[in-house]
């Protein structure tokens, strides 16, 4: 990492060993941990944790008092909202070390997970999924789905631009916002325009 690319406060602590892109803003008190790859114009709020191994994507948001464990890896464009956590291990035991077993979870582009969600180890987030505040999410998330709740059930689709969309007889919705359209067949959903 050159001196001056990324912006780290001076009560962050930045081991040895990191990737930082250009532009990344690491704020109050937050460690980033050696091994773990942040892409470029990061935004890492305060008292965030990023374990070994993590991998965030550009333009990836991480609000305060976030941790992300080993094992995650999130692509371009992902929010993670305040107070959200990922898990690392299904079964954890304090007298039994499972460093090893560590399950995966990868989060796809522009997808947001909200404030005090837990996303329970080894299940993905399709991109664009949203997942709202506080849910628990206990399996994979597909592309556009919206999930609420513990633990988290799906109530609809999203649109990239994070609004929902509603289908019409033929499976179609359009975006409020962006005007983009969407095809709904056999349980995806597809940008189509």
């Amino acid at each position: 990492m050159a001196e001056n690319e990324f912006f780290a406060h001076t009560t962050a602590v930045v081991d040895e060993g990191c990737t930082i892109g250009k532009g990344t803003k690491i704020w109050h008190f937050s460690h980033i941990m050696s091994g773990c790859i942040l892409g470029t114009s990061c935004n890492i709020g305060q008292n965030v944790v990023i374990s070994p191994g993590v991998v965030l994507g550009n333009n990836v948001k991480v609000q305060n008092n976030v941790s992300i464990y080993e094992g995650v890896t999130c692509d371009d464009d992902v929010f993670l909202g305040p107070s959200m956590v990922f898990t690392n291990v299904i079964n954890p035991r304090s007298a039994v070390n499972r460093r090893g077993q560590y399950s995966k979870t990868h989060v796809g582009k522009g997808a947001s997970i909200g404030a005090n969600a837990t996303i329970v180890c080894g299940h993905d987030i399709g991109e664009f999924a949203f997942i709202g505040a506080g849910a628990v999410v206990t399996k994979t998330v597909p592309a556009f789905a919206l999930l609420v709740g513990n633990p988290a059930r799906q109530l609809g689709w999203m649109s990239e631009f994070g609004h929902r969309l509603n289908f019409d007889a033929d499976n179609k919705a359009v975006c409020l916002e962006s005007g983009q359209e969407y095809q709904l067949e056999a349980g995806k959903v597809t940008r189509t325009k």
